[in-house]
C-alpha cells in the first residue's frame, strides 16, 4: 500500500493523549521524531488511525494494521489501545518494530521482541542516535521480511500457527454506497456528541438544565479513557439510537442514551452492562417504563 508514488507506508501506533505524566504536546513531539526517522529510511509515516475516506475509526485501524507493509509501535506508558493494536499486528505476523521510552518497563508478553529505546526527556543527542537506529532497523527489517521466506515477527518463534488474515470481497455499487452512508451517519453522531459539550453553557444559571434520555449513567470522577470506552460500547449496541455526554458541572459528566423507537430492549440489562464505567441514575419507574 502506497500513499505517494515510490514510497511505502510505515504505519505508526502510539499514544496521542495524556498518559503516564506525558501530555499531548509530548506525544506530538515524539510523533515528529518517529516520522523523521521513517522518512530517512525511505518510507512515509502514517498513523494507523488516519484514512483518506470517511469510515468507522476501528475499521480503519484494523485495515491499516493489516495492510501497512511495516509498522512502528511506541508502547511508552503502556496505553491500553496501543497494546491492543500491537497485539493485532503481531497476530498478523507482519513486520513490526517496537519502541519505548526509558521510563517504561518491558511487558512480559512482548519482552522477547527487541525494543528500541529513547529518552523520555527527548534529549537532542540521544534522540539523534535513536533516529539513526530506528531508520537502520526499518530498512533492515523490511528487507528481511521481503527476501527471507522464513521471516517472522513473533508468532512462529513459538511453533506453527495459522496467521490471521482479513478477507476482502467485491461488492456492488449499491452495497458500497449503503455501507458508506452508514459510516457517515455514525461519524456524524460522534461529531454531535463531541460538539455537545461546547454547546451547553457551564454557567451556574444553566446547571439545572438536564438532557433527558432512556438511560442515564453518572461517570462521577471517571477518567476520559473510561468515558470514551463507555460511549463506544453504548454507540455500538444495536438497541441504542443516540448517545450524548453531558457535563453537568466541572468533572461531573453523565452518559445519556436513547433506545431506538420500537426496538424491543431491556433498559436494565443495558444499564448493568454500562455500570462497570459509572453509576446508573435511578428514576421513578413511572417515568422510565421497562422495555422488552
Amino acid at each position: 500500500m502506497t500513499k505517494e508514488a515510490g514510497k511505502m507506508i510505515c504505519g505508526v501506533v502510539m499514544p496521542i493523549s495524556s498518559i503516564d505524566g506525558c501530555n499531548e504536546s509530548h506525544w506530538a513531539d515524539v510523533l515528529e521524531i518517529i516520522s523523521e526517522a521513517i522518512e530517512d529510511a525511505g518510507f512515509e509515516s502514517n498513523l494507523v488511525s488516519n484514512a483518506d475516506d470517511v469510515g468507522i475509526i476501528h475499521k480503519r485501524i484494523i485495515q491499516n494494521l493489516y495492510d501497512n507493509p511495516i509498522v512502528v509501535c511506541d508502547v511508552s506508558g503502556k496505553n491500553p489501545n496501543v497494546m491492543f493494536e500491537l497485539g493485532m499486528r503481531l497476530a498478523f505476523d507482519k513486520p513490526t518494530i517496537i519502541i519505548k521510552d526509558d521510563r517504561t518497563s518491558y511487558s512480559f508478553d512482548t519482552s522477547a521482541i527487541e525494543h528500541l529505546e529513547y529518552p523520555r526527556d527527548l534529549r537532542f543527542s540521544k534522540i539523534t542516535e535513536f533516529k539513526e537506529k530506528l531508520s537502520q532497523k526499518l530498512r533492515a527489517t523490511y528487507e528481511k521480511s521481503t527476501t527471507d521466506a522464513n521471516y517472522t515477527t513473533f508468532l512462529k518463534h513459538f511453533g506453527e500457527f495459522t496467521v490471521a488474515k482479513i478477507e476482502k470481497k467485491e461488492v456492488s455499487g449499491q452495497e458500497f454506497i449503503i455501507d458508506e452512508l452508514r459510516s457517515i451517519r455514525m461519524a456524524m453522531r460522534r461529531l454531535e456528541r463531541v460538539g455537545l459539550k461546547d454547546m451547553i453553557p457551564n454557567e451556574s444559571s444553566f446547571r439545572n438544565r438536564r438532557i433527558k434520555g432512556d438511560i442515564d449513567i453518572c461517570f462521577s470522577d471517571r477518567s476520559d479513557e473510561a468515558i470514551s470506552e463507555a460511549v463506544n460500547i453504548a454507540s455500538s449496541h444495536p438497541a441504542i439510537d443516540t448517545v450524548f455526554v453531558e457535563e453537568r458541572e466541572p468533572g461531573h459528566r453523565h452518559l445519556i442514551a436513547n433506545i431506538k423507537p420500537g426496538y424491543d430492549a431491556n433498559i436494565l440489562d443495558i444499564e448493568k452492562m454500562l455500570g462497570a464505567y459509572g453509576r446508573p441514575r435511578r428514576r421513578p419507574q413511572s417515568k422510565t417504563p421497562a422495555i422488552g
